[in-house]
């Protein structure tokens, strides 16, 4: 047996270490209820990130939306489509026009219809597809046409997209024409042979909306 003062402090060990434990075990929950707590307090930023708020796309016609509204699942909209008009309709809301909007000043605009119905309400508008922004290939490739620029598209992605080139394209005589601010068309050689040979990369230019590429 242990002296009685040894015994005593190795009590008081035993029961230090366990209050120990079980602060830390406290600690730890707090923190993470803290921690949902944050993250649950800045809805919108949870549920779209910085894209919700992105101001320098335009909508058009066709583009697919996701409209969500914070706490309101019954008025939140999933895979909208804009319509040919440039309109879409959501609850409570009715008809709002969308095309010619960013996201931004659509969030807005929905915020402020909803102010007749909701306290405070919070909104976010997300582009899940974007269908309105193409470009056109024409000539000598396997399926000209018309198709949605995405994820920074180039030339040479264009050229893929379309199945390649029939064979007599003429590959070192290809353009882009691009509309200028003038109104007039501005016109950008692109030597294929040249590209894939990784001369002269500055020609495999990044597509905006409207250009025409032109394959002879």
């Amino acid at each position: 047996m242990y002296p009685d003062s040894l015994s005593s402090r190795i009590r008081r060990g035993r029961s230090l270490s366990r209050s120990a434990v079980w602060v830390v075990l406290v600690l730890g929950v707090s923190l993470q209820a803290q921690t949902a707590k944050t993250a649950a307090s800045s809805p919108a930023q949870a549920a779209s990130g910085a894209a919700a708020h992105d101001n320098t796309y335009v909508i058009g016609n066709d583009d697919v939306l996701s409209i969500s509204v914070w706490k309101e699942p019954d008025i939140s909209q999933k895979s909208i489509p804009v319509r040919s008009d440039g309109r879409i309709s959501m609850p409570l809301v009715g008809e709002v026009q969308a095309t010619g909007e960013t996201p931004l000043k659509l969030e807005k605009e929905i915020t402020a219809k909803l102010q007749s119905y909701i306290s405070e309400p919070e909104v976010s508008v997300i582009v899940e597809q974007s269908n309105s922004q193409k470009f056109n290939i024409l000539g000598q490739v396997v399926k000209p046409g018309s198709y949605p620029i995405a994820n920074s598209a180039t030339v040479l992605d264009a050229i893929a997209l379309a199945g390649g080139f029939r064979d007599f394209a003429k590959q070192k005589s290809i353009y882009i024409l691009r509309p200028g601010l003038d109104g007039q068309d501005v016109r950008l050689p692109f030597n294929y042979k040249d590209v894939i040979k990784g001369k002269n990369l500055a020609q495999n230019v990044k597509l905006q909306p409207r250009d025409t590429i032109v394959v002879p």
